[in-house]
């Protein structure tokens, strides 16, 4: 039987390089910025797209630089700590160091004009740290994602474990992570892909038409955060007319991800697409079967592509 954690579990960075870290420890909260400079108590709707809809025009009016994918993703991020963190769910936040503070958010949102990070939740920071070195490489990666917030959910048994260091916790039984997760060891292996596509895109046939989205020099189209969930990777064609939503999956590729990509297709059509951009999608995986290329026959804006995996033993004495 699969179970899934009754609490979610979130990478919070606190400011720009972990900036207002110590503050937060020292306050009792995490929060955010993105320079929206008011009270949004009664304005965090239940849905992120609500919220976005609303909001990325104030910050694009605001910005006019700013397009409007950085707009979503700040908006997103800002609902994300303002909203969608629930009371009783855990944060990891790094302190620069290398090392992150456990903390368990009590309080709904709350505005604090004037102050670092104003968009504000209560968080009771608990007794114990993470070493970065400590943790495995798959929640190593997750938890290096760039942006503000990141879902790391699917690590919850992990973390439950460096949890049990605490005093009167119990250990806590390991039990079956979401079905579509299989094991840690396939999440690094999908990371790796994902760290190994972004670091040599230019060598990519996609690089001839799309580059990674940046925002201020920064891969900001990695891990793409939104309500349908992360994209993996969000690119824009070099004329600036097309956006391409990347899914990677390790190994053979099912009919099942055609429906994943149209969900994040959809959402970056409806939210952040300019009205002049159309809306792509690519899959890349070991292999793929019969039912998929049925599924990709009749959806010709997702593409499909094959990666290749070598492995070789050199003997040197």
């Amino acid at each position: 039987m699969n179970h899934k954690p009754a609490r979610n579990y979130y990478r919070v960075m606190l400011g720009r390089q972990s900036a207002h870290a110590a503050e937060c420890r020292a306050g009792g909260f995490i929060g955010a910025d993105f320079d929206i400079d008011q009270d949004l108590s009664g304005q965090l709707p239940d849905a992120m797209r609500q919220f976005n809809a609303k909001f990325i025009p104030v910050l694009m009016a605001r910005f006019p630089h700013k397009s409007k994918i950085s707009a979503g993703l700040a908006c997103g991020a800002l609902w994300t700590v303002s909203k969608g963190i629930r009371p009783g769910d855990v944060v990891l936040c790094p302190d620069g160091t290398g090392v992150y503070h456990v903390g368990l958010v009590e309080g709904e949102y709350r505005y604090a004009p004037g102050q670092v990070l104003p968009h504000r939740r209560s968080v009771n920071w608990l007794p114990v740290t993470i070493a970065r070195t400590a943790m495995s490489e798959a929640l190593r990666n997750s938890t290096g994602s760039i942006g503000t917030v990141s879902t790391i959910s699917d690590y919850h048994q992990e973390i439950d474990q460096f949890l049990a260091a605490l005093p009167g916790q119990a250990s806590p039984g390991i039990v079956a992570t979401d079905p579509v997760v299989e094991d840690p060891v396939a999440f690094a292996m999908e990371k790796h892909l994902e760290d190994f596509l972004v670091q040599n895109w230019a060598q990519t046939e996609l690089a001839q038409q799309f580059k990674i989205y940046e925002e201020d020099g920064e891969l900001v189209g990695q891990q793409y955060h939104t309500d349908a969930g992360p994209i993996d990777i969000l690119a824009v064609s070099r004329d600036g007319k097309r956006l391409l939503v990347v899914e990677l999956k390790r190994g053979r590729a099912s009919d099942v991800v055609v429906g994943q990509i149209l969900r994040y297709m959809g959402y970056v059509k409806e939210q952040i697409a300019e009205p002049h951009q159309a809306v792509e999608g690519a899959i890349i995986a070991l292999d793929d079967d019969q039912k998929l290329r049925w599924a990709l026959a009749a959806v010709p804006a997702i593409s499909f592509y094959r990666y290749q995996l070598s492995f070789k033993l050199q003997r040197t004495a």
